[in-house]
C-alpha cells in the first residue's frame, strides 16, 4: 500500500467538492449549473451483488433473492481492506456526517466515508447535514467503488471469498452498522444502502418505513403516494396546491410521518420543463446530474439522450424544491394512494380499498412493464415489488403489510388504487387513461368529493369503484363500459387475477391469501 500526501476533509461544502470534482475528475458544469458526473459501468444498482451478513440479529429476516447472506468474518476482511484503503491510500478523503430522518426521535446518525467529490456531493444533498462530527455513528457507509471485488481478494492473499461474486459488492453488517462498497460507483447504492437499514430498524420500534413519496396541504392533510416506475408517482406527488414532504422515503410512527431524506433522487429521461417545472427548476448549482449527454459548446444537457443509459437521474437538496416543507414532517395520512399501471386494461382508475384489501395490494405491489422500458420486453409483462419496494426491504413483507393494517385501522386513513395504465383494451389496443382525468381524481380525494358519490363493486378482489364522478365519462371510471368485446375483458381480467394471485400464494402462502381475500 502507497501512502500518499492524504487530506482528509469533514463535511466539505460545496464550492469545494465542485472544484475536486472538476480537477480530480474531469467532470463538468451543466448550463444551469450542476455538475455533471459519471459513475462508469454501473449505471444502475447492483441487486445481485447485494449481501447482509449473517448473524444472531439477521438470522430472521427475509434470507433469499433479495437478501443473500454474507459470511461475518470475510465481510470484515473487505471492512478491514476498505478503511485502509480509504485512509492511507486516498489523496483525499471526503467524511459527511448527516441524519437519516426529519424526526428528532426517530434520526439515525450517519457517517459517510469516501474518495470521490460526486459521492460526497452526492450525499450532502440526499441526507439531512449534521453541524458536527459524531462521536459514535449509528451507521457508517464505505465507499470503495472504485477498487474491484477481485484487486481485494488478490490483496488479501487467501481463497477465503464468496465465490457467487465477481467484481462488485455491496454489503451491510447489522452487528457493527457498517456498510461497505466495491466495484460499483453508482452512489444511488449509498442512498438505498440507507433505505435498506431503516427498512431493518424501523420496524423494530414498532415504526413502518415506506417507499413512497409525501404531501402535504394547507390544513395538514397528508397523502402517501406508492408506486412502481413509470406509474406517475413523481408527477401525481407534485401539485402545485400542496407542499411536498419527500419524494421517495418515509417512515409512519405514532406520531406522524416524517421523510428520511434531506434530497431528491429524480428521474431526468424525457425530462420536460413544462411537465415537470419543479424537478426542471431544481437542477442547479449543488445538484448532481448522473450520466446525461449534454452540448460540449453550450452544456445544455439532452434529456431525451440514453445512449449512457436509461437511469439518467439528479440528486438535488430538498431546498432546491419552491414547494417542499420543512422540517420534512407530516400528520398521519388521510390518504394513501397506490399507483398502478395496468397495461392490461382491466382495472379501473379509482377504488376504494378496505384495510384488508390494501394489504393484500399493498404486499403484492402490482404493476406492469410496457414495451421499451427494458431490453426483450415486446409485449406488457405484469409485475410484482413487494410493498412498492422489494428491493430494499430486510424483514418478511408480511411483516411490513401488519403494520401498515394496524396503522391504516387505528388512523382511519383512506386508501384507494389509482390506475395510470390502458383503458378500451390493452397497451397496443386501447389508450393510456388521460393525465387529466387522473389529476382529477387526486383531487376529488384530496377535497373528499369522492367519498360523497355512490360505489359498487368491482370483479377483482371486490374493490369498491365510485359509480358517477364529474366530469370524468362513466366508460373511464367503469373499464368494463370501455371495451368493444366483453368476451375478451372477460378474459383479459381473469388472466390478470391468475397472474396476481399465483404471485401471492406462492410467495406468502394460501393460508395468508385466503385470509386477505375471503
Amino acid at each position: 500500500v502507497y501512502i500518499y500526501m492524504k487530506k482528509i476533509i469533514v463535511n466539505p461544502n460545496t464550492s469545494l467538492l465542485y472544484k475536486h470534482a472538476l480537477s480530480f475528475e474531469k467532470f463538468n458544469i451543466s448550463s444551469t449549473g450542476a455538475l455533471i458526473a459519471y459513475s462508469g459501468k454501473k449505471t444502475g444498482r447492483c441487486p445481485k451483488d447485494k449481501r447482509i451478513v449473517f448473524s444472531k440479529c439477521t438470522e430472521n429476516i427475509w434470507w433469499g433473492d433479495v437478501n443473500k447472506k454474507l459470511d461475518k468474518k470475510l465481510f470484515e476482511n473487505y471492512l478491514e481492506y476498505a478503511h485502509d484503503h480509504l485512509y492511507n491510500n486516498s489523496k483525499y478523503i471526503y467524511i459527511y456526517y448527516g441524519y437519516a430522518g426529519w424526526d428528532k426521535n426517530y434520526r439515525v446518525k450517519i457517517k459517510i466515508v469516501c474518495s470521490n467529490p460526486y459521492h460526497a456531493l452526492f450525499m450532502r444533498n440526499m441526507i439531512k447535514p449534521a453541524n458536527k462530527k459524531f462521536y459514535k455513528p449509528d451507521f457508517t457507509v464505505y465507499n470503495c467503488g472504485h477498487i474491484q471485488l477481485s484487486i481485494v481478494n488478490l490483496y488479501n492473499n487467501t481463497t477465503f471469498k464468496d465465490n457467487s461474486l465477481n467484481d462488485t459488492l455491496v454489503a451491510i453488517d447489522f452487528d457493527s452498522n457498517n456498510m461497505i462498497i466495491f466495484g460499483t460507483e453508482y452512489a444511488g447504492e449509498m442512498k438505498k444502502g440507507i433505505l435498506t437499514m431503516m427498512m431493518y430498524k424501523m420496524p423494530l420500534l414498532d415504526t413502518l418505513p415506506l417507499h413512497s413519496s409525501a404531501n402535504i396541504d394547507k390544513d395538514n392533510n397528508t397523502t402517501i403516494f406508492f408506486g412502481l416506475s413509470g406509474t406517475g408517482k413523481t408527477t401525481l406527488s407534485a401539485d402545485p396546491n400542496r407542499k411536498l414532504i419527500g419524494d421517495d422515503e418515509h417512515v409512519w410512527t405514532d406520531f406522524g410521518i416524517f421523510n428520511i431524506e434531506g434530497g431528491c433522487y429524480a428521474k431526468c429521461i424525457g425530462l420536460d420543463k413544462d411537465k415537470e417545472p419543479d424537478i426542471f427548476e431544481a437542477i442547479k448549482y449543488g445538484a448532481v446530474l448522473e450520466n446525461i449527454i449534454y452540448d460540449k459548446k453550450t452544456y445544455i444537457v439532452d434529456y431525451d439522450d440514453t445512449s449512457i443509459t436509461k437511469n439518467t437521474r439528479c440528486s438535488y437538496p430538498l431546498e432546491n424544491i419552491k414547494n417542499a416543507i420543512f422540517p420534512s414532517i407530516g400528520n398521519h395520512p388521510n390518504n394513501i394512494i397506490l399507483l398502478t399501471c395496468d397495461a392490461f386494461g382491466v382495472l379501473p382508475p379509482v377504488a376504494k380499498l378496505n384495510p384488508t384489501q390494501a394489504v393484500l395490494f399493498f404486499i403484492s405491489g402490482y404493476t406492469s412493464k410496457i414495451p421499451g422500458t427494458e431490453m426483450g420486453v415486446t409485449t406488457p409483462i405484469a409485475t410484482f415489488s413487494a410493498c412498492f419496494g422489494e428491493p430494499f426491504l430486510v424483514w418478511n413483507p408480511i411483516r411490513y403489510g401488519e403494520l401498515l393494517k394496524d396503522k391504516l385501522e387505528k388512523h382511519n386513513t383512506n386508501i384507494w388504487l389509482i390506475n395510470t395504465g390502458w383503458i378500451e383494451g390493452e397497451y397496443g389496443k386501447g389508450k393510456r387513461i388521460p393525465l387529466k382525468y387522473t389529476r382529477k381524481i387526486i383531487d376529488y380525494i384530496h377535497n373528499k368529493k369522492i367519498l360523497d358519490t355512490k360505489y359498487e363493486t368491482f370483479p377483482f378482489h371486490n374493490i369498491e369503484i365510485p359509480t358517477k364522478l364529474q366530469d370524468i365519462p362513466d366508460e373511464v371510471l367503469d373499464p368494463r363500459l370501455a371495451w368493444k368485446n366483453q368476451n375478451e375483458y372477460s378474459v383479459s381480467i381473469d388472466n390478470l387475477k391468475t397472474k396476481f394471485n399465483n404471485n401471492f400464494t406462492n410467495k406468502y402462502g394460501v393460508k395468508l391469501f385466503n385470509e386477505l381475500t375471503k
